[in-house]
């Protein structure tokens, strides 16, 4: 399994991206909003560890199922449309880490709203952000091959169930990155992020995925 553990800076997170997954949209909130996001920021960035990591497999597309090795995951229509044409495919997971959760819990401990909610924001950011730099790293690693890479899928978007996790974590060995896994499926440290791209010559990458999925709130919509 290909790891690296990067640094906050590496994330190229903008005080305007934390107002956006707040709900701002492009409006810059008032000045108690800005200070503390800077603060949340600065602290952030002491202590946050992001680390990805991927495995990749080969595998194929029936129907609505991609197998991988001895499991099935259960990816549907959507996601199984995007995936077909795959030569073989990337199994990954992403996290802010383990330091930033045990902060985000010290915040949360202070009993102000405003910073806890920042603070959520800016981990969905971080998750995200990693994620982002593991496509980046990935693609380096298979232009050799002359492969390009489709979108990211998570268990729990375009119908493809959270139960799958199970399957997914099997297959990428115990706790990758430190992540582990509850019986319910969700994952600790809760602000990481784990999926399923494809990888191949005749696979695409589409600017905005939302073109192919109706889930109205998730991250990249929002980005």
């Amino acid at each position: 399994m290909t790891t690296k553990e990067l640094s906050f800076n590496d994330l190229h997170i903008a005080e305007s991206d934390v107002w956006r997954q707040m709900g701002y949209g492009e409006t810059i909130p008032d000045r108690r909003v800005t200070d503390t996001t800077r603060q949340i920021m600065d602290e952030t960035a002491q202590v946050v560890k992001p680390l990805f990591g991927y495995r990749v497999l080969k595998g194929e597309v029936e129907g609505r199922l991609l197998r991988v090795a001895d499991k099935e995951l259960q990816v549907g229509r959507t996601i199984a449309t995007q995936l077909v044409k795959a030569e073989a495919f990337a199994l990954f997971v992403a996290t802010a880490g383990r330091e930033f959760e045990t902060y985000q819990q010290e915040v949360a401990a202070r009993g102000d709203i405003l910073e806890a909610f920042i603070t959520d924001a800016v981990g969905s950011l971080v998750a995200e952000h990693c994620a982002d730099q593991m496509e980046t790293h990935l693609q380096a690693s298979i232009d050799k091959l002359g492969w390009r890479h489709t979108n990211r899928f998570s268990p729990g978007y375009c119908h493809w169930p959270v139960s799958d996790q199970q399957a997914l974590f099997c297959l990428l060995g115990s706790a990758p990155c430190g992540v582990t896994l509850h019986e319910s499926s969700l994952m600790t440290p809760i602000k990481s992020v784990s999926g399923v791209i494809g990888l191949g010559t005749h696979v695409e990458h589409e600017d905005y995925a939302c073109a192919f999925c109706n889930k109205t709130d998730c991250t990249l919509r929002k980005r």
